[in-house]
C-alpha cells in the first residue's frame, strides 16, 4: 500500500477498486467509502476469481482525484510537490492551479509535476524549441512580452493581449500559444494559455518569455 501512496494513489480509489474486484452495486463504479457501507448488504458477491487491472485502478484513482476539492486536493498533492522540489514553498496559488489541471491527472504524482512548473524552473526540449520558436513568431512572442508587461494582470487581461498580438501580426492562436506555452511551461500542451500565465506570475512569465 505504501508503494501506491508514494505513487500518488488516493486511499480512497484504492478503497473503491478493491471492493469492485469482488463486488458489485448496479453500475456504479466509483462510489465513496460512505457509499460503499451503505449499499454493501453481502449480495452480489463476484464468484469469479479477481483479476488486477493496473490500467483500471489507475482510471478509479483519476476519477476520486477530478472530484476532490480543489483545496482539499492540494493539501493532498503538497508531499508529492515537496518531494520533487525539496524546499518549495507554496502560496495561495496551489489550490487554483490544482484545479486547472487535475483534469489532466490521473495520480498526485502526476499532478505535482505540473504544479512543479509554477514554483520551480523548467527545461524545454531542444525538438519542442526547434519546432515551435521558429523566426516567424519571434516578433509576436516580443510585442506579446511588452503588451504582458503593462496593464492588468487577469486571464481576461491576458485573452485580451492575445487577440491583440495575434490581429497585429497575423497570426492564429496556435502559432503563438505553442511557443509560449513551451517556454513558459516547457511543453506545448497546456490548458487554457491565459490561465497558465495568469496563475504563473507577470514576473516569472516575463523572465521565460525573454528567453525566447
Amino acid at each position: 500500500v505504501s508503494n501506491y501512496d508514494e505513487a500518488g494513489y488516493l486511499p480512497e480509489a484504492m478503497n473503491n477498486y478493491l471492493a469492485r474486484l469482488g463486488w458489485s452495486h448496479g453500475d456504479d463504479e466509483i462510489f465513496s467509502l460512505e457509499q460503499m457501507v451503505q449499499w454493501f448488504d453481502g449480495t452480489h458477491l463476484s464468484k469469479s476469481p479477481a483479476q488486477w487491472d493496473a490500467a483500471k485502478l489507475l482510471w478509479v484513482n483519476a476519477q476520486h482525484l477530478k472530484a476532490l476539492p480543489d483545496a482539499q486536493l492540494a493539501e493532498r498533492v503538497l508531499p508529492h510537490l515537496q518531494a520533487a522540489l525539496p524546499g518549495v514553498v507554496v502560496d495561495e496559488r496551489l489550490p487554483a492551479i490544482c484545479g486547472l489541471f487535475k483534469d489532466r491527472c490521473d495520480t498526485l504524482v502526476a499532478l505535482a509535476r505540473w504544479i512543479a512548473a509554477f514554483y520551480g524552473d523548467v527545461q524545454p526540449s531542444e525538438a519542442d524549441l526547434a519546432q515551435h520558436l521558429t523566426p516567424a513568431v519571434r516578433p509576436a512572442l516580443q510585442t506579446l512580452a511588452e503588451r504582458l508587461a503593462q496593464g492588468e494582470w487577469s486571464a481576461a487581461a491576458i485573452s485580451a493581449v492575445f487577440k491583440q498580438v495575434l490581429a497585429e501580426h497575423g497570426l492564429k492562436m496556435p502559432q503563438l500559444a505553442m511557443p509560449v506555452r513551451v517556454l513558459v511551461m516547457g511543453t506545448a500542451q497546456t490548458p487554457s494559455v491565459d490561465q497558465v500565465l495568469f496563475l504563473c506570475g507577470r514576473e516569472k512569465v516575463l523572465a521565460r518569455l525573454a528567453k525566447a
